[in-house]
């Protein structure tokens, strides 16, 4: 999450994708069996497909050393995702993180992103997802309406999550109930979403974006520019 430094964005996209628009996709892969989402070298991942994300909310290019790739399974009852981050900087964390319960505020350090709409007619209306390198962790349920975004602070997704800290590198990964989004999706569907990264300090901090908002000021939340998650087999 992006709090702005100026007034909210306000964007309102229900009917943001006709059928025939082109759209930014990231296929997310089908597992027959579930994961341990501890085991972040789980042989699974060999089969996913893997997308880069090196630019700026701005559309800029970000440094080598801040970029990652992301990648999305799916099973019958959980989304699954996993991130690889390049880490060459001091990390910005809590030096007493708390994993017991959402951290309210993590978007001020370092942390990567998934914003996940079920409803491709509705992208305005989308769930929110957050983990640091500590493993704190936060998730919100969002919707943003033509005067006002709302927060629902008390969403409860149930998710786990695991990370590991390597030289040079910051590895993550989410597993997210279907049963907290809503639905879950059938072989085919396509739902939309971002990805995002917030890494390293003022005033050289940066926000990466899968699908670059590129407002005035750094804001990640604009769903009309939001890519799709396509659940193949």
């Amino acid at each position: 999450m992006i709090i702005l430094l100026s007034v909210v964005m306000l964007t309102f996209a229900a009917a943001a994708y006709p059928q025939n628009s082109m759209i930014t996709t990231l296929d997310a892969k089908w597992i027959a069996k579930d994961l341990d989402i501890g085991r972040l070298d789980d042989a699974a991942w060999k089969r996913a497909h893997w997308t880069v994300v090196d630019r700026y909310w701005s559309g800029e290019p970000a440094p080598s050393g801040r970029r990652f790739k992301a990648a999305l399974l799916w099973s019958a009852k959980y989304l699954y995702i996993k991130f690889d981050a390049e880490q060459n900087e001091p990390l910005v964390v809590s030096k007493s993180p708390d994993l017991k319960r959402k951290t309210i505020g993590l978007w001020d350090r370092d942390v990567l992103e998934i914003f996940i709409a079920p409803d491709r007619a509705k992208p305005h209306k989308y769930f929110e997802f957050e983990l640091a390198p500590t493993g704190e962790w936060i998730d919100l349920g969002i919707e943003v309406t033509p005067t006002e975004r709302k927060t629902d602070w008390e969403y409860a997704s149930g998710m786990s999550s695991a990370v590991r800290t390597e030289d040079g590198k910051v590895v993550m990964a989410m597993k997210i109930p279907f049963s907290a989004l809503g639905k879950a999706p059938k072989t085919g569907d396509l739902w939309m979403g971002n990805l995002f990264r917030c890494v390293g300090r003022d005033p050289g901090r940066g926000y990466l974006a899968w699908r670059p908002t590129r407002t005035e000021k750094p804001n990640f939340h604009v769903p009309d520019v939001f890519g799709g998650f396509h659940f193949a087999k």
